[in-house]
């Protein structure tokens, strides 16, 4: 296999006939929710445009990050500078859990699992608990910025934090749910950590240009301010077209629209804003949540995100002002690690994985998932109650 980055960049699979299909039934039940509430869905969509409008913003600036070698000089930094493996895990997980507050858990999916499989392979280790981890510590870690996750986003509407407030509210127990499935990941294969392996000394010297730049901007953007969506967007596509003007680039609209996924994007566009519809037209999942403690409204979110997906759910739920915010935003978080309908990066990462050479395995994810998920819950939610942030 090519090393990632060393002229070797991710290229999106071709959209798959499933994709083609969520986007045909998000589109359906968007109209059917237009023509039967069409009040409600105005305020659904309204409600859920600026996560999806960040998200795509975010991806963009990753491509160009991407390109720049920024990812991919973080992976062989590891691969060069681990003495073991346990090391290698470690620098992983600091890694991932860095990109996806800073750069959104879709992005760190798409551009760290690939550099993950050639770091572990470079070194002659286990690809299995690097890409593992960058899948559910991805939807763990989110919790950290309003940025990291759209369903931050979509509940923050009720909330109106900046992303500083948010970070003061939720820090401590977003890196409580980290360690929590970085340890159950490394417990799990830990026989795949080996003690010593091979040095590797390749060296990729990232570009320290455009897409620094763009990284430092939407962080500062998503720090600063409670409606950062139009601002990163706006960096995301002038990072790209700065990029593409480059004769070397391989930067362009053609790759912008792929790594975003449109039919996707679509899809759980269309899906989140008929369910915020029916929220607001019933008041069952209202008054369920007015009816569950903290520990309560976290298990019953992580539920709804694996029955329906955890966009759908957040509309769903937030669709009227939750009594426990966070609480609702840790299971809708944490949640979809528990199966691969749970959250859109499941379906990003397998993507990203099998276009690296990788061979990510779907019930060994959803069974680590099982196993960690309710613990960093449980973790998060505690560490929320004993801040009282809840």
């Amino acid at each position: 296999m090519s090393g990632i980055g060393a002229g070797t960049r991710l290229v999106p699979t071709p959209t798959r006939p499933f994709e083609w299909g969520l986007a045909a039934l998000g589109i359906a039940t968007l109209l059917a929710a237009v023509l039967a509430a069409p009040h409600g869905a105005r305020a659904a969509a309204a409600q859920d445009w600026p996560p999806f409008v960040l998200v795509a913003g975010l991806l963009l600036v990753g491509l160009v990050a991407d390109e720049d070698g920024l990812f991919a000089a973080g992976g062989h930094a590891l691969a060069r500078l681990s003495p073991n493996g346990v090391a290698l895990y470690g620098g992983t997980v600091v890694l991932v859990v860095s990109v996806t507050t800073l750069l959104n858990l879709d992005t760190s999916v798409t551009f760290l699992t690939p550099v993950l499989v050639y770091a572990a392979r470079s070194r002659g280790e286990g690809e299995a608990p690097l890409i593992y981890a960058c899948l559910l510590l991805s939807n763990a870690g989110s919790l950290m910025l309003p940025g990291s996750n759209l369903t931050n986003l979509i509940v923050l509407g009720h909330l109106h934090l900046s992303g500083g407030a948010f970070f003061a509210h939720m820090a401590l127990a977003a890196l409580a749910a980290a360690v929590v499935t970085a340890l159950v990941v490394g417990a799990v294969h830990h026989r795949e950590l080996r003690p010593t392996i091979t040095a590797s000394t390749e060296y990729v010297r990232p570009v320290l240009g455009v897409g620094v730049v763009a990284v430092a901007a939407v962080t500062v953007l998503v720090v600063g301010l409670r409606s950062p969506a139009i601002p990163v967007a706006v960096v995301g596509v002038a990072a790209v077209l700065i990029r593409s003007l480059r004769r070397d680039s391989t930067t362009s609209a053609r790759s912008a629209v792929r790594i975003l996924g449109l039919p996707v994007l679509v899809g759980l566009f269309g899906l989140a804003v008929a369910l915020g519809t029916l929220g607001r037209s019933w008041s069952g999942p209202a008054t369920l949540l007015s009816h569950l403690n903290a520990w309560g409204t976290a298990f019953a979110a992580a539920v709804t995100s694996v029955l329906v997906n955890n966009l759908p759910a957040a509309s769903l739920l937030a669709a009227r002002q939750p009594p426990h915010p966070f609480e609702l935003l840790v299971g809708l978080n944490i949640g979809p690690n528990m199966f691969v309908t749970g959250s859109l990066a499941w379906v990003l990462w397998l993507r990203a994985a099998r276009s690296a050479g990788g061979r990510p395995d779907v019930k060994k994810a959803s069974l680590l998932g099982l196993a960690s998920a309710p613990l960093a819950i449980a973790a998060a939610v505690g560490v929320l109650m004993l801040g009282g942030a809840h």
